[in-house]
């Protein structure tokens, strides 16, 4: 796409804004329009406004000619429903496989049967805020929808009609007004130490157990446990590369696998010590697979060669797996029930209780920023507390200074692991003799 250039004229002592572009019909446009800024001593502002303008012009232009590649309706009588579907359609070349994924199931699924219900006659530039938020009402009180998922509802339909507003089809955007619901703080629920132990016990030689340790011990992500390749283990270095995954979603009706040679962000791109009690259940799973291989023949599946993770038929270990059989393995085996997901908050606890940093622990499980980290994880501050709590009780009302005491605030948050020392609550007072 041509870039849209424009300057500034000096007209009647006031800045004026002159773009130059061309249209999405291949059109030459100059506009014009003033900043109703005066030429004395506002240059730095105009040239600001200027530099806006051209943005907001060239993001506009965007959206004309992907809406018009993709043969999108531009009318503002459109309903609109129907303009959802063919917005829908213009992110469609734009956007991830996973993110169009989301995107379809929510509008697809739930926003747009909605609005045929309640208002099948709505069109595009008549949608009002108040209709907007009826809905997450809607949603929230009948349907029982978390706010989280609300949250996320309202990204898709004030995306939507961004791009509304920004090819002219209406004149602000309504979803701008709604008053959004306020986010849950997410509650984990992860194991602590004697649990686990339990759990590495009875998992051991089954399916299962791959997925678990990865999660459990390194923190991995689904997508993450079923994407690790042989060569992204290095047994000389003694290293794994996590750089792979693969995601199972719902692509227009059908269930894909969406393998990608990258993680989920930057972040997640990295490398963690190949432990020796690992490594030697990888080196047992790479001798069964070549014996499986051997027995199965023609049988064995050649697609997953490169993948850990498989079945005995070379089959990939599929993410939704870990997903259904985890919760179901658990009850089986009369253990406390928590998402497979969790095991990977239980890897954090277990990290911060034996006295690792929040940074390491971001680094260790592919955080973005310690924001995140610090966010999901705020409970295990609590020992932190403790140390602060005991560092000031000497001067608490009521103690006695003359004497030697110890002053005891009980821990009752965090795992501790079998065989490894608790944090150390116990402080000593002595009295300060001036």
């Amino acid at each position: 796409m041509e870039m849209v250039a424009g300057h500034l004229r000096e007209k009647d002592g006031y800045y004026h804004i002159i773009l130059s572009y061309t249209d999405e019909n291949g059109q030459r446009k100059t506009p014009s329009r003033s900043t109703k800024l005066s030429v004395k001593g506002n240059k730095k502002r105009a040239e600001a406004m200027l530099i806006e303008a051209r943005r907001e012009k060239e993001e506009e232009l965007k959206y004309k000619i992907i809406a018009k590649k993709n043969g999108v309706n531009v009318d503002s009588d459109i309903l609109f429903t129907t303009f959802l579907k063919d917005w829908l359609k213009m992110m469609r070349a734009s956007i991830e496989d996973v993110t169009y994924s989301a995107y379809q199931k929510a509008i697809c699924n739930k926003i747009i049967p909605y609005f045929d219900r309640f208002h099948p006659k709505l069109l595009l530039r008549e949608v009002t805020a108040k209709q907007i938020q009826d809905y997450y009402l809607y949603e929230m009180e009948v349907n029982g929808v978390g706010a989280n998922t609300v949250f996320h509802r309202h990204a898709n339909i004030r995306k939507a009609l961004q791009y509304a507003y920004k090819t002219d089809l209406i004149a602000s955007n309504p979803a701008d007004k709604v008053q959004r619901p306020r986010k849950d703080r997410f509650q984990t629920k992860p194991y602590r130490a004697e649990e686990l132990e339990k759990l590495f016990r009875e998992v051991k030689g089954t399916t299962l157990e791959l997925g678990v340790i990865l999660a459990a011990f390194y923190g991995l992500r689904r997508s993450e446990v079923v994407g690790l390749k042989w060569d992204a283990i290095d047994f000389e270095r003694k290293t794994i590369t996590i750089c792979h995954t693969v995601v199972q979603t719902k692509l227009d009706g059908e269930n894909v696998l969406i393998k990608k040679d990258r993680t989920k962000t930057k972040s997640s791109h990295r490398t963690l010590p190949l432990v020796a009690p690992f490594e030697e259940l990888l080196l047992n799973l790479k001798e069964k697979q070549r014996i499986n291989r051997k027995i199965c023949g023609n049988c064995y599946c050649p697609d997953n060669l490169d993948y850990i993770y498989v079945n005995e038929m070379g089959e990939l270990i599929k993410p939704n797996y870990l997903t259904q059989a985890f919760p179901d393995f658990l009850e089986k085996h009369g253990l406390r029930r928590i998402r497979f997901h969790d095991l990977r908050h239980s890897c954090a606890s277990l990290l911060y209780a034996n006295g690792v940093a929040l940074k390491d622990i971001q680094e260790w499980l592919g955080h973005s920023d310690i924001a995140t980290t610090s966010n999901i994880y705020t409970h295990l501050d609590y020992s932190s507390k403790v140390a602060s709590a005991n560092a000031i009780i000497g001067y608490f009302p009521g103690n006695e200074a003359e004497h030697e005491q110890t002053q005891r605030i009980p821990a009752t948050s965090g795992p501790t692991s079998k065989g490894l020392k608790k944090p150390d609550i116990t402080e000593k007072t002595k009295s300060q003799k001036s």
